[in-house]
Protein backbone atom coordinates (compact mmCIF):
# COMPACT_ATOMS: atom_id res chain seq x y z
CA UNK A 1 0.00 0.00 0.00
CA UNK A 2 1.65 3.20 -1.15
CA UNK A 3 1.55 6.31 1.11
CA UNK A 4 0.23 8.43 -1.76
CA UNK A 5 -1.21 6.52 -4.70
CA UNK A 6 -0.63 8.43 -7.98
CA UNK A 7 -4.08 7.32 -9.12
CA UNK A 8 -5.55 9.47 -6.36
CA UNK A 9 -4.00 12.50 -8.05
CA UNK A 10 -5.40 11.39 -11.40
CA UNK A 11 -8.96 10.67 -10.35
CA UNK A 12 -9.40 13.38 -7.69
CA UNK A 13 -8.04 16.80 -8.64
CA UNK A 14 -8.89 18.11 -5.15
CA UNK A 15 -5.90 16.14 -3.84
CA UNK A 16 -3.54 18.46 -5.74
CA UNK A 17 -5.17 21.48 -4.14
CA UNK A 18 -4.87 19.92 -0.70
CA UNK A 19 -1.24 18.96 -1.23
CA UNK A 20 -0.39 22.54 -2.27
CA UNK A 21 -2.18 24.07 0.72
CA UNK A 22 -0.85 21.38 3.04
CA UNK A 23 2.73 21.92 1.87
CA UNK A 24 2.48 25.68 2.44
CA UNK A 25 0.95 25.20 5.89
CA UNK A 26 3.52 22.51 6.71
CA UNK A 27 6.36 24.86 5.82
CA UNK A 28 4.78 27.61 7.96
CA UNK A 29 4.41 25.19 10.85
CA UNK A 30 8.07 24.19 10.55
CA UNK A 31 9.20 27.82 10.68
CA UNK A 32 7.02 28.37 13.74
CA UNK A 33 8.48 25.28 15.44
CA UNK A 34 12.00 26.63 14.96
CA UNK A 35 10.92 30.07 16.16
CA UNK A 36 9.22 28.59 19.21
CA UNK A 37 12.30 26.56 20.19
CA UNK A 38 14.61 29.53 19.66
CA UNK A 39 12.47 31.98 21.65
CA UNK A 40 11.84 29.53 24.49
CA UNK A 41 15.51 28.60 24.81
CA UNK A 42 16.54 32.26 24.88
CA UNK A 43 13.83 33.12 27.40
CA UNK A 44 14.99 30.34 29.73
CA UNK A 45 18.68 31.14 29.39
CA UNK A 46 17.93 34.84 29.85
CA UNK A 47 16.11 34.12 33.10
CA UNK A 48 19.02 31.94 34.26
CA UNK A 49 21.47 34.73 33.39
CA UNK A 50 19.54 37.08 35.69
CA UNK A 51 17.66 39.20 33.14
CA UNK A 52 14.63 41.00 34.61
CA UNK A 53 11.05 40.29 33.63
CA UNK A 54 10.90 43.63 31.85
CA UNK A 55 13.81 42.59 29.68
CA UNK A 56 12.13 39.27 28.90
CA UNK A 57 8.70 40.73 28.01
CA UNK A 58 9.46 41.18 24.26
CA UNK A 59 10.72 37.59 24.06
CA UNK A 60 7.73 36.24 26.01
CA UNK A 61 5.32 38.27 23.85
CA UNK A 62 6.92 36.96 20.68
CA UNK A 63 6.72 33.45 22.13
CA UNK A 64 2.98 33.90 22.80
CA UNK A 65 2.50 35.17 19.26
CA UNK A 66 4.29 32.13 17.83
CA UNK A 67 2.13 29.79 19.93
CA UNK A 68 -1.03 31.52 18.70
CA UNK A 69 0.18 31.47 15.09
CA UNK A 70 1.03 27.77 15.34
CA UNK A 71 -2.46 27.04 16.70
CA UNK A 72 -3.98 28.91 13.75
CA UNK A 73 -1.81 27.00 11.26
CA UNK A 74 -2.80 23.67 12.81
CA UNK A 75 -6.47 24.71 12.64
CA UNK A 76 -6.12 25.75 9.01
CA UNK A 77 -4.50 22.40 8.22
CA UNK A 78 -7.43 20.58 9.84
CA UNK A 79 -9.92 22.68 7.86
CA UNK A 80 -8.04 22.03 4.61
CA UNK A 81 -7.93 18.32 5.41
CA UNK A 82 -11.69 18.16 6.11
CA UNK A 83 -12.61 20.06 2.97
CA UNK A 84 -10.09 18.14 0.89
CA UNK A 85 -11.50 14.83 2.09
CA UNK A 86 -15.06 15.92 1.29
CA UNK A 87 -14.11 17.08 -2.21
CA UNK A 88 -12.05 13.96 -2.94
CA UNK A 89 -14.87 11.66 -1.83
CA UNK A 90 -17.36 13.59 -3.93
CA UNK A 91 -15.11 13.43 -7.01
CA UNK A 92 -14.41 9.72 -6.59
CA UNK A 93 -18.10 8.94 -6.13
CA UNK A 94 -19.01 10.97 -9.20
CA UNK A 95 -16.42 9.10 -11.26
CA UNK A 96 -17.60 5.73 -9.93
CA UNK A 97 -21.23 6.52 -10.75
CA UNK A 98 -20.23 7.78 -14.20
CA UNK A 99 -18.22 4.60 -14.77
CA UNK A 100 -21.13 2.41 -13.67
CA UNK A 101 -23.46 4.31 -15.99
CA UNK A 102 -20.96 3.98 -18.83
CA UNK A 103 -20.55 0.25 -18.41
CA UNK A 104 -24.25 -0.36 -18.11
CA UNK A 105 -26.54 -2.38 -15.86
CA UNK A 106 -25.39 -5.73 -17.22
CA UNK A 107 -21.81 -5.10 -16.10
CA UNK A 108 -23.06 -3.99 -12.69
CA UNK A 109 -25.27 -7.09 -12.42
CA UNK A 110 -22.17 -9.29 -12.68
CA UNK A 111 -20.75 -7.63 -9.54
CA UNK A 112 -21.93 -7.72 -5.96
CA UNK A 113 -24.14 -4.68 -5.61
CA UNK A 114 -23.77 -4.64 -1.84
CA UNK A 115 -19.97 -4.70 -2.14
CA UNK A 116 -20.05 -1.76 -4.55
CA UNK A 117 -22.40 0.13 -2.23
CA UNK A 118 -20.19 -0.53 0.81
CA UNK A 119 -17.08 0.61 -1.06
CA UNK A 120 -18.61 3.83 -2.37
CA UNK A 121 -20.31 4.79 0.92
CA UNK A 122 -18.75 3.50 4.14
CA UNK A 123 -15.44 2.67 2.52
CA UNK A 124 -14.77 6.08 1.01
CA UNK A 125 -15.91 7.77 4.22
CA UNK A 126 -12.80 6.26 5.79
CA UNK A 127 -10.75 8.64 3.64
CA UNK A 128 -11.54 11.26 6.30
CA UNK A 129 -8.91 9.70 8.55
CA UNK A 130 -6.46 9.51 5.66
CA UNK A 131 -6.73 13.25 4.99
CA UNK A 132 -7.18 14.51 8.54
CA UNK A 133 -4.56 12.32 10.26
CA UNK A 134 -2.23 10.51 7.89
CA UNK A 135 -1.60 12.84 4.97
CA UNK A 136 -0.81 15.97 7.09
CA UNK A 137 1.79 13.96 9.01
CA UNK A 138 3.19 12.63 5.74
CA UNK A 139 3.57 16.19 4.47
CA UNK A 140 5.28 17.24 7.69
CA UNK A 141 7.62 14.26 7.41
CA UNK A 142 8.64 15.34 3.92
CA UNK A 143 8.92 19.05 4.77
CA UNK A 144 9.53 19.52 8.50
CA UNK A 145 11.89 16.63 9.32
CA UNK A 146 14.62 17.51 6.76
CA UNK A 147 14.49 21.22 7.66
CA UNK A 148 14.64 20.56 11.40
CA UNK A 149 17.56 18.16 10.96
CA UNK A 150 19.33 20.82 8.88
CA UNK A 151 18.79 23.44 11.61
CA UNK A 152 20.14 21.01 14.21
CA UNK A 153 23.21 20.31 12.06
CA UNK A 154 23.93 24.03 11.69
CA UNK A 155 23.69 24.62 15.45
CA UNK A 156 25.12 21.35 16.80
CA UNK A 157 26.77 18.92 14.42
CA UNK A 158 26.94 15.93 16.83
CA UNK A 159 23.21 16.13 17.59
CA UNK A 160 22.38 16.49 13.90
CA UNK A 161 24.52 13.49 13.02
CA UNK A 162 22.89 11.46 15.79
CA UNK A 163 19.44 12.26 14.38
CA UNK A 164 20.55 11.28 10.89
CA UNK A 165 21.83 7.94 12.19
CA UNK A 166 18.88 6.95 14.38
CA UNK A 167 16.05 8.49 12.35
CA UNK A 168 16.02 5.74 9.67
CA UNK A 169 15.32 3.18 12.40
CA UNK A 170 11.74 4.42 12.70
CA UNK A 171 10.90 3.91 8.97
CA UNK A 172 12.44 0.43 9.21
CA UNK A 173 10.10 -0.37 12.10
CA UNK A 174 7.25 1.18 10.10
CA UNK A 175 7.91 -1.09 7.12
CA UNK A 176 8.02 -4.19 9.32
CA UNK A 177 4.86 -3.15 11.14
CA UNK A 178 3.16 -2.19 7.89
CA UNK A 179 3.69 -5.66 6.47
CA UNK A 180 2.17 -7.20 9.58
CA UNK A 181 -0.70 -4.74 9.52
CA UNK A 182 -1.55 -5.06 5.83
CA UNK A 183 -2.69 -8.66 6.23
CA UNK A 184 -4.97 -8.11 9.22
CA UNK A 185 -6.29 -4.88 7.70
CA UNK A 186 -7.20 -6.68 4.46
CA UNK A 187 -8.98 -9.38 6.46
CA UNK A 188 -10.91 -6.74 8.38
CA UNK A 189 -11.94 -5.02 5.15
CA UNK A 190 -13.10 -8.33 3.67
CA UNK A 191 -15.07 -9.02 6.85
CA UNK A 192 -16.73 -5.61 6.57
CA UNK A 193 -17.64 -6.34 2.96
CA UNK A 194 -19.14 -9.69 3.95
CA UNK A 195 -21.08 -8.05 6.75
CA UNK A 196 -22.46 -5.35 4.47
CA UNK A 197 -23.29 -7.80 1.70
CA UNK A 198 -24.93 -10.26 4.08
CA UNK A 199 -26.99 -7.61 5.83
CA UNK A 200 -28.21 -6.03 2.59
CA UNK A 201 -29.05 -9.44 1.16
CA UNK A 202 -31.14 -10.24 4.22
CA UNK A 203 -32.90 -6.88 4.09
CA UNK A 204 -33.57 -7.29 0.37
CA UNK A 205 -35.07 -10.74 0.82
CA UNK A 206 -36.79 -10.05 4.12
CA UNK A 207 -40.25 -10.12 2.55
CA UNK A 208 -39.67 -13.56 1.07
CA UNK A 209 -38.10 -14.86 4.29
CA UNK A 210 -41.05 -13.55 6.29
CA UNK A 211 -43.59 -15.22 4.00
CA UNK A 212 -41.90 -18.59 4.38
CA UNK A 213 -41.22 -18.15 8.10
CA UNK A 214 -37.44 -18.31 7.71
CA UNK A 215 -36.50 -14.83 8.92
CA UNK A 216 -35.31 -16.06 12.34
CA UNK A 217 -32.76 -18.38 10.75
CA UNK A 218 -30.80 -15.38 9.50
CA UNK A 219 -30.04 -14.23 13.04
CA UNK A 220 -27.30 -16.84 13.41
CA UNK A 221 -25.75 -15.93 10.05
CA UNK A 222 -25.67 -12.20 10.76
CA UNK A 223 -24.37 -12.83 14.28
CA UNK A 224 -21.52 -14.99 12.98
CA UNK A 225 -20.50 -12.41 10.39
CA UNK A 226 -20.70 -9.63 12.97
CA UNK A 227 -18.63 -11.61 15.45
CA UNK A 228 -16.02 -12.27 12.77
CA UNK A 229 -15.83 -8.56 11.98
CA UNK A 230 -15.58 -7.70 15.71
CA UNK A 231 -12.76 -10.19 16.23
CA UNK A 232 -10.80 -8.91 13.25
CA UNK A 233 -11.35 -5.30 14.31
CA UNK A 234 -9.95 -6.08 17.76
CA UNK A 235 -6.99 -7.79 16.13
CA UNK A 236 -6.30 -4.68 14.07
CA UNK A 237 -6.56 -2.51 17.19
CA UNK A 238 -4.14 -4.81 19.02
CA UNK A 239 -1.62 -4.53 16.21
CA UNK A 240 -2.16 -0.76 16.10
CA UNK A 241 -1.49 -0.33 19.82
CA UNK A 242 1.58 -2.54 19.71
CA UNK A 243 2.98 -0.74 16.66
CA UNK A 244 2.28 2.61 18.29
CA UNK A 245 4.17 1.47 21.38
CA UNK A 246 7.16 0.35 19.29
CA UNK A 247 7.29 3.67 17.42
CA UNK A 248 6.94 5.67 20.65
CA UNK A 249 9.72 3.63 22.24
CA UNK A 250 12.04 4.10 19.26
CA UNK A 251 11.43 7.86 19.15
CA UNK A 252 11.81 8.24 22.94
CA UNK A 253 15.08 6.32 23.01
CA UNK A 254 16.40 8.39 20.11
CA UNK A 255 15.55 11.67 21.86
CA UNK A 256 17.03 10.33 25.09
CA UNK A 257 20.28 9.51 23.28
CA UNK A 258 20.51 13.10 22.02
CA UNK A 259 19.63 14.46 25.48
CA UNK A 260 22.40 12.42 27.13
CA UNK A 261 24.92 13.65 24.58
CA UNK A 262 23.88 17.28 25.10
CA UNK A 263 23.94 16.88 28.87
CA UNK A 264 27.46 15.50 28.93
CA UNK A 265 28.73 18.32 26.72
CA UNK A 266 26.96 20.92 28.85
CA UNK A 267 28.69 19.56 31.93
CA UNK A 268 32.16 19.71 30.42
CA UNK A 269 31.44 23.19 29.01
CA UNK A 270 31.90 22.33 25.33
CA UNK A 271 28.34 23.35 24.49
CA UNK A 272 26.49 26.58 25.31
CA UNK A 273 23.26 26.21 27.30
CA UNK A 274 21.19 28.20 24.78
CA UNK A 275 22.38 26.04 21.89
CA UNK A 276 21.91 22.79 23.81
CA UNK A 277 18.42 23.75 24.95
CA UNK A 278 17.48 24.92 21.43
CA UNK A 279 18.61 21.65 19.84
CA UNK A 280 17.00 19.58 22.59
CA UNK A 281 13.65 21.28 21.96
CA UNK A 282 13.93 20.59 18.23
CA UNK A 283 14.86 16.91 18.59
CA UNK A 284 11.36 15.60 19.48
CA UNK A 285 9.84 17.72 16.71
CA UNK A 286 12.20 16.12 14.18
CA UNK A 287 11.08 12.62 15.18
CA UNK A 288 7.42 13.45 15.75
CA UNK A 289 6.15 13.56 12.11
CA UNK A 290 7.84 10.25 11.22
CA UNK A 291 6.50 8.66 14.38
CA UNK A 292 2.96 9.91 13.78
CA UNK A 293 2.97 8.75 10.16
CA UNK A 294 3.44 5.21 11.42
CA UNK A 295 0.84 5.64 14.14
CA UNK A 296 -1.75 7.10 11.76
CA UNK A 297 -1.11 4.47 9.10
CA UNK A 298 -3.75 2.28 10.74
CA UNK A 299 -6.33 5.06 10.80
CA UNK A 300 -5.89 5.54 7.07
CA UNK A 301 -5.81 1.87 6.11
CA UNK A 302 -9.59 1.43 5.73
CA UNK A 303 -9.87 4.43 3.42
CA UNK A 304 -6.89 3.33 1.34
CA UNK A 305 -8.33 -0.19 1.04
CA UNK A 306 -11.62 1.26 -0.22
CA UNK A 307 -9.74 3.58 -2.57
CA UNK A 308 -7.87 0.57 -3.97
CA UNK A 309 -11.19 -1.02 -4.92
CA UNK A 310 -12.41 2.24 -6.42
CA UNK A 311 -9.22 2.53 -8.49
CA UNK A 312 -9.58 -1.06 -9.64
CA UNK A 313 -13.11 -0.23 -10.76
CA UNK A 314 -12.06 2.96 -12.55
CA UNK A 315 -8.98 1.34 -14.10
CA UNK A 316 -10.94 -1.60 -15.53
CA UNK A 317 -10.76 -1.69 -19.32
CA UNK A 318 -13.88 -1.32 -21.39
CA UNK A 319 -14.37 -3.66 -24.33
CA UNK A 320 -12.17 -2.60 -27.23
CA UNK A 321 -15.06 -1.43 -29.37
CA UNK A 322 -16.54 0.65 -26.58
CA UNK A 323 -13.20 2.17 -25.65
CA UNK A 324 -12.49 3.14 -29.24
CA UNK A 325 -15.90 4.71 -29.66
CA UNK A 326 -15.62 6.52 -26.35
CA UNK A 327 -12.26 7.98 -27.34
CA UNK A 328 -13.63 9.01 -30.71
CA UNK A 329 -16.37 11.02 -29.04
CA UNK A 330 -20.11 11.00 -29.22
CA UNK A 331 -22.03 11.11 -32.44
CA UNK A 332 -24.06 14.18 -33.17
CA UNK A 333 -27.74 14.10 -32.34
CA UNK A 334 -29.78 13.17 -35.43
CA UNK A 335 -31.23 16.36 -36.80
CA UNK A 336 -34.07 14.70 -38.68
CA UNK A 337 -36.81 12.48 -37.30
CA UNK A 338 -36.80 9.19 -39.12
CA UNK A 339 -36.74 5.46 -38.85
CA UNK A 340 -34.27 3.38 -36.86
CA UNK A 341 -32.36 1.02 -39.15
CA UNK A 342 -30.07 -1.86 -38.21
CA UNK A 343 -27.61 -3.12 -40.82
CA UNK A 344 -25.83 -6.40 -40.02
CA UNK A 345 -25.99 -5.76 -36.29
CA UNK A 346 -23.89 -8.31 -34.40
CA UNK A 347 -23.59 -8.57 -30.62
CA UNK A 348 -21.21 -10.97 -28.87
CA UNK A 349 -20.91 -11.94 -25.25
CA UNK A 350 -17.49 -13.49 -24.86
CA UNK A 351 -17.20 -16.25 -27.44
CA UNK A 352 -20.96 -16.47 -27.92
CA UNK A 353 -22.77 -14.67 -30.73
CA UNK A 354 -26.13 -13.58 -29.35
CA UNK A 355 -27.25 -11.55 -32.38
CA UNK A 356 -25.63 -12.15 -35.75
CA UNK A 357 -25.98 -9.85 -38.75
CA UNK A 358 -29.44 -8.61 -37.84
CA UNK A 359 -31.15 -6.41 -40.45
CA UNK A 360 -34.28 -4.59 -39.31
CA UNK A 361 -36.04 -1.26 -39.72
CA UNK A 362 -38.31 0.49 -37.24
CA UNK A 363 -40.34 3.12 -39.06
CA UNK A 364 -41.29 6.50 -37.64
CA UNK A 365 -45.01 6.74 -36.96
CA UNK A 366 -45.33 2.99 -36.39
CA UNK A 367 -45.58 0.68 -33.41
CA UNK A 368 -43.13 -2.20 -33.89
CA UNK A 369 -43.02 -5.24 -31.62
CA UNK A 370 -39.90 -7.34 -31.07
CA UNK A 371 -40.88 -10.85 -30.04
CA UNK A 372 -39.34 -14.28 -29.70
CA UNK A 373 -38.71 -16.98 -27.11
CA UNK A 374 -36.82 -16.32 -23.89
CA UNK A 375 -33.06 -16.17 -24.39
CA UNK A 376 -33.28 -15.20 -28.04
CA UNK A 377 -31.54 -11.86 -27.44
CA UNK A 378 -34.38 -9.34 -27.12
CA UNK A 379 -32.93 -7.69 -24.03
CA UNK A 380 -29.46 -7.82 -25.58
CA UNK A 381 -30.77 -5.98 -28.62
CA UNK A 382 -32.26 -3.29 -26.38
CA UNK A 383 -28.96 -3.03 -24.45
CA UNK A 384 -27.12 -2.53 -27.74
CA UNK A 385 -29.54 0.23 -28.76
CA UNK A 386 -28.99 1.89 -25.38
CA UNK A 387 -25.22 1.70 -25.80
CA UNK A 388 -24.72 -0.62 -22.83
CA UNK A 389 -23.01 -3.36 -24.85
CA UNK A 390 -20.62 -3.24 -27.79
CA UNK A 391 -21.93 -4.17 -31.23
CA UNK A 392 -20.67 -4.56 -34.75
CA UNK A 393 -22.49 -3.43 -37.85
CA UNK A 394 -24.31 -0.15 -38.32
CA UNK A 395 -27.22 1.63 -36.67
CA UNK A 396 -28.89 4.63 -38.32
CA UNK A 397 -31.43 7.09 -36.95
CA UNK A 398 -32.77 8.63 -40.09
CA UNK A 399 -29.60 9.06 -42.13
CA UNK A 400 -27.26 9.65 -39.18
CA UNK A 401 -25.07 6.72 -38.02
CA UNK A 402 -25.01 5.93 -34.29
CA UNK A 403 -21.91 4.51 -32.59
CA UNK A 404 -22.04 2.12 -29.62
CA UNK A 405 -20.91 4.90 -27.26
CA UNK A 406 -22.53 7.71 -29.17
CA UNK A 407 -25.14 10.21 -28.03
CA UNK A 408 -28.54 8.77 -27.02
CA UNK A 409 -30.52 11.99 -26.72
CA UNK A 410 -32.72 10.71 -29.56
CA UNK A 411 -33.84 7.75 -27.44
CA UNK A 412 -36.34 7.32 -24.58
CA UNK A 413 -36.54 3.99 -22.78
CA UNK A 414 -38.55 2.06 -20.23
CA UNK A 415 -36.98 -1.11 -18.81
CA UNK A 416 -38.52 -4.21 -17.30
CA UNK A 417 -37.93 -2.89 -13.79
CA UNK A 418 -39.69 0.39 -12.94
CA UNK A 419 -36.71 1.79 -11.02
CA UNK A 420 -38.81 4.30 -9.08
CA UNK A 421 -37.33 6.57 -6.42
CA UNK A 422 -38.55 8.08 -3.19
CA UNK A 423 -40.58 11.21 -3.91
CA UNK A 424 -43.77 12.14 -5.70
CA UNK A 425 -45.11 10.47 -8.81
CA UNK A 426 -44.54 13.77 -10.62
CA UNK A 427 -40.86 13.73 -9.69
CA UNK A 428 -40.53 10.13 -10.87
CA UNK A 429 -42.20 10.84 -14.20
CA UNK A 430 -40.10 13.96 -14.85
CA UNK A 431 -36.95 12.27 -13.58
CA UNK A 432 -33.98 14.66 -13.46
CA UNK A 433 -35.79 17.62 -15.03
CA UNK A 434 -35.00 21.00 -13.48
CA UNK A 435 -38.30 22.47 -14.67
CA UNK A 436 -41.25 20.08 -14.55
CA UNK A 437 -44.08 20.47 -17.06
CA UNK A 438 -47.06 19.51 -14.88
CA UNK A 439 -49.47 19.34 -17.82
CA UNK A 440 -47.10 17.03 -19.71
CA UNK A 441 -46.80 14.81 -16.62
CA UNK A 442 -50.58 14.45 -16.55
CA UNK A 443 -50.77 13.68 -20.27
CA UNK A 444 -47.97 11.11 -19.92
CA UNK A 445 -49.80 9.35 -17.10
CA UNK A 446 -52.97 9.27 -19.20
CA UNK A 447 -51.09 7.83 -22.17
CA UNK A 448 -49.59 5.18 -19.87
CA UNK A 449 -53.05 4.11 -18.67
CA UNK A 450 -52.48 5.63 -15.23
CA UNK A 451 -54.86 8.59 -15.36
CA UNK A 452 -56.23 7.69 -11.92
CA UNK A 453 -52.85 8.21 -10.21
CA UNK A 454 -52.40 11.55 -8.46
CA UNK A 455 -49.07 13.13 -9.51
CA UNK A 456 -48.66 14.49 -5.97
CA UNK A 457 -48.77 11.03 -4.38
CA UNK A 458 -45.62 10.51 -2.34
CA UNK A 459 -43.81 7.21 -2.83
CA UNK A 460 -41.49 5.52 -0.38
CA UNK A 461 -38.04 4.06 -0.97
CA UNK A 462 -37.93 2.08 -4.20
CA UNK A 463 -41.32 3.45 -5.21
CA UNK A 464 -43.16 1.67 -2.41
CA UNK A 465 -46.83 2.60 -2.15
CA UNK A 466 -47.79 1.42 -5.64
CA UNK A 467 -48.74 -1.99 -6.92
CA UNK A 468 -46.52 -3.71 -9.48
CA UNK A 469 -48.78 -2.71 -12.34
CA UNK A 470 -49.03 0.90 -11.16
CA UNK A 471 -45.25 1.17 -10.80
CA UNK A 472 -44.86 -0.22 -14.30
CA UNK A 473 -47.20 2.37 -15.74
CA UNK A 474 -45.40 5.21 -13.95
CA UNK A 475 -42.17 3.98 -15.55
CA UNK A 476 -43.90 3.95 -18.96
CA UNK A 477 -45.14 7.49 -18.31
CA UNK A 478 -41.56 8.52 -17.57
CA UNK A 479 -40.39 7.32 -20.99
CA UNK A 480 -43.36 9.05 -22.66
CA UNK A 481 -42.57 12.27 -20.80
CA UNK A 482 -38.93 12.19 -21.88
CA UNK A 483 -39.88 11.45 -25.49
CA UNK A 484 -42.12 14.50 -25.66
CA UNK A 485 -40.08 16.84 -23.48
CA UNK A 486 -36.87 16.17 -25.44
CA UNK A 487 -38.40 15.33 -28.82
CA UNK A 488 -36.92 11.82 -28.89
CA UNK A 489 -37.43 10.15 -32.25
CA UNK A 490 -37.21 6.59 -30.91
CA UNK A 491 -38.96 5.19 -27.81
CA UNK A 492 -38.23 1.67 -26.54
CA UNK A 493 -40.38 -0.25 -24.05
CA UNK A 494 -39.17 -3.57 -22.63
CA UNK A 495 -42.14 -5.75 -21.53
CA UNK A 496 -44.30 -2.75 -20.48
CA UNK A 497 -47.51 -4.78 -20.02
CA UNK A 498 -46.21 -7.86 -18.19
CA UNK A 499 -47.97 -6.89 -14.93
CA UNK A 500 -51.18 -5.46 -16.45
CA UNK A 501 -54.63 -6.89 -16.93
CA UNK A 502 -56.27 -6.94 -20.36
CA UNK A 503 -58.23 -3.69 -19.95
CA UNK A 504 -55.27 -1.70 -18.63
CA UNK A 505 -53.04 -3.23 -21.30
CA UNK A 506 -55.45 -1.98 -23.98
CA UNK A 507 -55.39 1.55 -22.51
CA UNK A 508 -51.60 1.52 -22.52
CA UNK A 509 -51.44 0.29 -26.11
CA UNK A 510 -53.72 3.12 -27.19
CA UNK A 511 -51.31 5.55 -25.52
CA UNK A 512 -48.34 3.99 -27.32
CA UNK A 513 -50.12 4.23 -30.67
CA UNK A 514 -50.81 7.90 -29.96
CA UNK A 515 -47.11 8.35 -29.22
CA UNK A 516 -46.24 6.72 -32.56
CA UNK A 517 -48.76 8.94 -34.32
CA UNK A 518 -46.61 11.93 -33.29
CA UNK A 519 -43.98 10.69 -35.78
CA UNK A 520 -41.86 8.60 -33.45
CA UNK A 521 -40.59 5.07 -33.91
CA UNK A 522 -42.13 3.18 -30.96
CA UNK A 523 -40.50 -0.19 -30.24
CA UNK A 524 -42.03 -2.65 -27.76
CA UNK A 525 -40.35 -5.86 -26.61
CA UNK A 526 -43.15 -8.24 -25.72
CA UNK A 527 -44.41 -11.79 -26.10
CA UNK A 528 -48.05 -11.01 -25.26
CA UNK A 529 -50.56 -11.68 -28.08
CA UNK A 530 -52.50 -8.44 -27.48
CA UNK A 531 -49.36 -6.34 -27.95
CA UNK A 532 -48.39 -8.23 -31.11
CA UNK A 533 -51.91 -7.81 -32.50
CA UNK A 534 -51.75 -4.03 -31.95
CA UNK A 535 -48.42 -3.68 -33.77
CA UNK A 536 -47.96 -2.21 -37.22
CA UNK A 537 -45.12 -4.64 -37.81
CA UNK A 538 -43.35 -7.38 -35.90
CA UNK A 539 -39.67 -8.31 -35.71
CA UNK A 540 -39.45 -11.98 -34.76
CA UNK A 541 -36.12 -13.21 -33.41
CA UNK A 542 -35.34 -16.90 -33.67
CA UNK A 543 -33.71 -18.92 -30.94
CA UNK A 544 -30.19 -17.66 -30.25
CA UNK A 545 -27.41 -20.18 -30.93
CA UNK A 546 -24.39 -19.89 -28.62
CA UNK A 547 -21.43 -20.03 -30.99
CA UNK A 548 -19.55 -17.80 -33.38
CA UNK A 549 -20.70 -19.73 -36.43
CA UNK A 550 -24.43 -19.72 -35.66
CA UNK A 551 -26.73 -16.80 -35.02
CA UNK A 552 -30.21 -15.41 -34.44
CA UNK A 553 -32.14 -14.01 -37.38
CA UNK A 554 -35.23 -12.01 -38.07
Amino acid sequence: MRPLDPRLLRYATAVRWFLSIGAALGLAQTVLIVAFAWLLSHAITGAIDGRTLTDLVPTIAALAGVIAARAVVIWLLDVAASRGAAQVKAQLRQKVLATLAERGPEWVADRQGARLATTVTTGLDSLDNYFSRYLPQLLLTVIATPLLVLVMLVNDIPSGVTVIIVLPLIPIFMVLIGKATAGVQKQQWDALQRLGTGFLDVVGGLGTLKIFGRESRQFTRIREITEDYRARTMKVLRVSFLSGFVLELAASLSVALIAVSIGLRLVDGSLALSVGLFVLLLAPEAFLPVQRVGAQFHAAADGLAAAEEVFALLDGNLPATLAAESAAGSAARPADAGSLRLDSLTVRRGDNVVIDRLDAEFMAGELTVISGPSGVGKSTLVAALLGFVAFEGQVFVGTVPVSPRGDRSWLAWCGQRPGLLQGTIRQNVALGEEIVDTALVTRSLVAAGAAHLDPDTILGAGGSGLSGGQAQRVAVARAIYRAQAHNCTVVVFDEPTSALDAATENDLLQGLRSLAAQGRAVIVVSHRPAVTAAADRTVLLREAVRSRSESSHV
